[in-house]
């Protein structure tokens, strides 16, 4: 089994480095990137190991798409590692490489790492973390407890999400009589003190930035009343897991909590798995009800997949034991079917199949043809000295990953990058609309994504352009993949100041 294992393992790493290679950034990937070249202690939307990664990457493979994304490859191909040697340790080796090929097969976490997203630092940290906390409890090992408290400053490193590791942790050192023997333990408080180091930096820059970034986590991004959109969270999970692998999942969940009187390992796999699974989906009643949010859950679904092989592949019951084993089946479907879905976006004659149905490709495709025809309008000796102006944080940080940071590219205040926490950041790096007025009446290159706002939205904010660009006048459109992505260029002056709106007489859509 360990050869199936390792198999199934290099064999997705393969198509990881494929498809890392050829997709073009992701919209929030390139304004990581962006935050790579100005790194600081933290950045008003996330934590700063996304760019720290990114930019160890590049330093050592050079700017591109494999340099961005090589170190996520390297930590999303690291997870189903220590899923498996987790497994191996608390059961035995065939458990192991099953669990292994699970974290492979579920989408969820084998795609980890494909993209430069804080997610694969998260879940690589919350997976040590816990294969540490279960090594450290039971041998009481130095090296295990400062382990734990590495992995858990990564986290915090990563990303806020990682405050419901520290709630799992809570939740086992009171819920359990070994989680409550450790708590007389002076290694556990090294732990927690090492874990420190990965706050202090958030600490820093939420200081230094009149707390812009927390309030955005907790306050901005979640409206705090309650909304039935949670429950839904578990018909996505199905969806994106597959139904039958996630019945498993939660039978898993339920077994383990059953057996938790039998204390390690089923205590802690229960109460790590149980606790982000309905703290995610309770908070879901209340928070953050706009934004993608589908792989919240991740870090409740990694101990069932320690736990699945042992609880179920050696079930005395046939039935079980099948059941297990179709789940299993429709679950590697469903992982082919999301490479064939990722690997549609890298070639433009198939993604133009999609552009007819809602599974469209939109946020993966037509980066390169908007930096092709910039490039080529700012080639222009009539546009060559233009300051270079996107009317959204993502189409600007595509852009400036287009041309390598080369160019300043700066932002019109878009409601997207107040919705998403970046306008606070672009403020600092003075690139929004404040700091092109400062310019002064500077005549302007102003690429526009209509498609950026719901159709509803677009006419609304299209109307605004005029207020914001003295003498705007249309230059050049596109209209790729049957206009699903729609792009504008338009020249014009900076308008020092907003004045009062005036008619538009362009064909902005």
């Amino acid at each position: 089994m360990q050869t199936a294992f390792w198999a199934a393992w290099f064999l997705t790493l393969g198509i990881h480095v494929v498809l890392a290679t050829r997709l073009l950034p992701f919209g929030d990937e390139a304004w990581y990137w962006q935050e790579s070249r100005a790194l600081d202690w933290s950045f008003s939307d996330i934590p700063a190991a996304t760019a720290v990664l990114i930019r160890a990457g590049e330093s050592l493979f050079g700017h591109g798409l494999f340099g961005m994304r090589a170190m996520f490859l390297l930590l999303g191909a690291l997870i189903p590692v220590v899923v498996m040697r987790m497994s191996s340790r608390l059961f035995d080796e065939t458990a192991g490489a099953w669990a292994g090929m699970l974290a492979v097969a579920m989408p969820l976490v084998g795609a980890m790492g494909i993209f430069a997203l804080p997610d694969a630092p998260l879940t690589f940290c919350t997976v040590v973390a816990l294969d540490r906390l279960d090594a450290a409890s039971r041998t009481n090992r130095t090296g295990a407890w400062i382990a734990l408290g590495v992995a858990l400053a990564g986290a915090w490193f990563s990303h806020y999400r990682a405050a419901i590791l520290l709630a799992a942790g809570f939740c086992f050192l009171c819920a359990t009589p070994r989680g409550r023997a450790l708590w007389s333990n002076p290694k556990l408080w090294l732990a927690l003190a090492i874990m420190l180091i990965g706050i202090v930096p958030l600490f820093i820059f939420n200081a230094q930035h009149e707390w812009s970034a927390l309030r955005f986590q907790v306050l901005e991004r979640n409206p705090w009343v309650f909304h039935g959109d949670a429950f839904a969270q578990p018909v996505e999970q199905a969806i994106i897991s597959t139904p039958l692998f996630y019945v498993l999942l939660l039978w898993t969940a339920v077994r383990c909590a059953m057996r938790m009187r039998e204390g390690a390992p089923w205590d802690l796999l229960a109460v790590c798995s149980l606790t982000p699974i309905l703290m995610f989906f309770f908070l879901g009643l209340y928070a953050d009800d706009t934004r993608f949010r589908v792989h919240w859950p991740i870090p409740g679904y990694l101990p069932l997949l320690v736990a699945i092989p042992a609880l179920f592949f050696a079930h005395r019951s046939r039935a079980v034991r099948v059941f297990a084993m179709a789940a299993c089946s429709l679950l590697v479907v469903g992982t082919v079917l999301v490479y064939a879905y990722l690997a549609s976006a890298t070639a433009p004659d198939l993604a133009q199949r999609f552009a007819g149905v809602k599974a469209f490709p939109e946020h993966l495709v037509g980066w390169d043809t908007v930096s092709s025809k910039t490039t080529v309008l700012l080639a222009d000796s009539a546009h060559q000295d233009d300051v270079l102006v996107a009317d959204n944080f993502m189409l600007a940080a595509e852009l400036d990953f287009a041309f390598g940071g080369t160019r300043r590219v700066y932002s019109l205040d878009h409601p997207t990058n107040f919705k998403h926490g970046r306008a606070p950041q672009l403020a600092q790096w003075h690139r929004d609309e404040a700091a092109l007025r400062e310019l002064g009446s500077k005549r302007v290159l102003l690429v526009v994504e209509p498609t950026a706002r719901r159709e509803r939205e677009r006419a609304e904010w299209l109307s605004t352009l005029c207020q914001r660009i003295d003498g705007l006048s249309m230059v050049a459109a596109l209209n790729p993949f049957e206009g699903r992505k729609k792009y504008r260029w338009f020249t014009g002056t900076v308008a020092t100041q907003t004045h009062p709106p005036e008619k538009c007489d362009v064909a902005l859509q």
